[in-house]
């Protein structure tokens, strides 16, 4: 299966549900307590984060895409802190507060990185369902998908209402469904139950075959748009009436902590289906940022960054050639993993032992390598009739194919400045015997607080002397 990465700038979903605080509280122990036989936590940091259907908003918006969340909290700290947290992410919030009743809050204790105690503050809020009913209606113009997080703590009391409203409405509906009765969420887009979860309402699955035909029920029965069954360590089944089975393998390299991993799965569905991807695609992305997701501790937001990088090393173009657009995405993933970029520019129009020792010394010079390599016209212009010997494309994909380098481009231009001027990379390598001063580029990088290196060349190295001595042979 194809996969890209959608432009999720202009996909607003709307969530509903129920929101929560996740706190933290990190610190060492080292020893025992002497009134019970448990440790003794020092806390030494205190930590907040979104949870419930406030994750699901987080990570959306962390996607890039416009968020809205209706939910219930108390008129307290606990609140304001989800609040503040939520807007400083771009979320917009619109919650109902009640008061005498406290905002859902769930505490861990965690040492080393290991959670050694859960405490959870919550009561069952009493909603006004009209009020949210009336909050959904209003926004649901604003929004391309209608995201259910239902944790079965009161925020959601008519579901059906909510359904109702956003099919009139041509929304499409996601629900990530909890209790025993999935009867309340009839008529939905899709519902992503966990395997316990699916198990609970239509009974035990022996094998796959079981479950498609058990989900196959179930979604005629409930007039479903299709079914995502997350089964964890085995990946994950999409459902649809008259297709086959979807089964997509667990992409996680390492389980850390899987809080929060149901959240980024609907998140990233309802981006993905909003930004206008096609059901399976959506899902095929949901299982890579799934995969990410629960290699971090506690609930944590997927940025758009990651799953980007996530889609390239899926689709093996995480290195090679790139057009300009495509340079300048990889650039910016690059860089919000903290990575170093080098560029360095060139003809190469005959690789030799001197461009590769080269092109070895300059990425050494940072984490990541663009090279931009004059195309066949200024080629032609800088060296004269009969070159390049070698058209761009050539050259490109020859280059491509050295470990140093990890990005390829080319330019019209006699000189790389209008690409650097884009690109503005960390370092500006050039490879020669003359100075600084005398490298192209030089006062552009060095004007926004770039490094410009100059790189001996390996002697006796030369595409000019090589292309003279073929034809002096000939």
């Amino acid at each position: 299966m194809k996969l890209s990465m959608p432009r999720f700038d202009q996909a607003p979903v709307l969530v509903v549900g129920d929101v929560m605080l996740d706190r933290y509280w990190h610190g060492g122990t080292s020893r025992i307590s002497p009134e019970a036989p448990v440790p003794v936590v020092k806390v030494e940091q205190i930590e907040d984060r979104p949870g419930g259907a406030a994750n699901v908003a987080l990570n959306i918006a962390a996607l890039g895409a416009p968020a809205m969340l209706v939910g219930i909290t108390g008129i307290d700290e606990a609140s304001d802190s989800l609040t503040d947290s939520l807007n400083a992410a771009g979320v917009e919030v619109h919650f109902q507060r009640l008061a005498q009743q406290p905002t859902i809050v769930k505490l861990r204790v965690l040492s080393r990185h290991q959670q050694l105690l859960r405490m959870d503050f919550e009561e069952a809020f009493d909603t006004d369902a009209e009020a949210v009913a009336t909050e959904v209606e209003r926004l649901l113009s604003g929004a391309k998908v209608l995201v259910l997080s239902d944790y079965g703590k009161g925020a959601l009391k008519n579901h059906q209402v909510l359904i109702q409203a956003a099919r009139r409405s041509g929304v499409p509906v996601l629900a990530d469904p909890k209790g025993r009765d999935f009867s309340i969420y009839r008529g939905a887009s899709l519902i992503t139950p966990n395997l316990s979860e699916f198990e609970t309402i239509v009974g035990r699955c022996l094998d796959e075959a079981e479950l498609v035909a058990k989900g196959a029920a179930l979604m005629q029965e409930l007039d479903l748009g299709a079914l995502l069954v997350t089964r964890g360590e085995h990946g994950m089944t999409l459902l649809r009436p008259g297709h086959h089975a979807l089964h997509l393998p667990a992409r996680a390299r390492e389980v850390f902590d899987v809080t929060g991993a149901g959240d980024t799965v609907i998140s990233t569905l309802a981006a993905a289906l909003a930004a206008g991807e096609e059901l399976p695609q959506a899902v095929a992305l949901a299982n890579l940022a799934a995969g990410i997701v629960v290699g971090k501790l506690g609930t944590a937001a997927i940025s758009a960054p990651e799953l980007r990088r996530a889609v390239q090393r899926e689709q093996g173009s995480e290195r090679g050639v790139l057009s300009l657009d495509q340079l300048l995405l990889a650039i910016e993933d690059a860089r919000a993993h903290g990575e170093k970029i080098v560029f360095t520019n060139g003809c190469f129009d005959i690789l030799h032992a001197g461009h590769v020792t080269y092109l070895e010394q300059a990425r050494a010079q940072g984490d990541r390598l663009v090279l931009a390599v004059n195309d066949d016209a200024s080629v032609s212009r800088l060296k004269g009739p009969g070159r390049p010997i070698n058209s761009v494309e050539r050259r490109m994909a020859v280059l491509a194919g050295l470990g140093a380098v990890d990005w390829v481009v080319s330019f019209a231009e006699d000189t790389p400045e209008c690409l650097l001027s884009q690109v503005k990379p960390d370092v500006l390598v050039k490879g020669g015997d003359y100075g600084i001063d005398q490298v192209v580029g030089a006062d552009i990088v060095r004007a926004y607080g770039g490094e410009v290196k100059v790189l001996g060349l390996v002697e006796n190295s030369s595409t000019t002397a090589i292309v003279n001595k073929i034809r002096d042979r000939s």
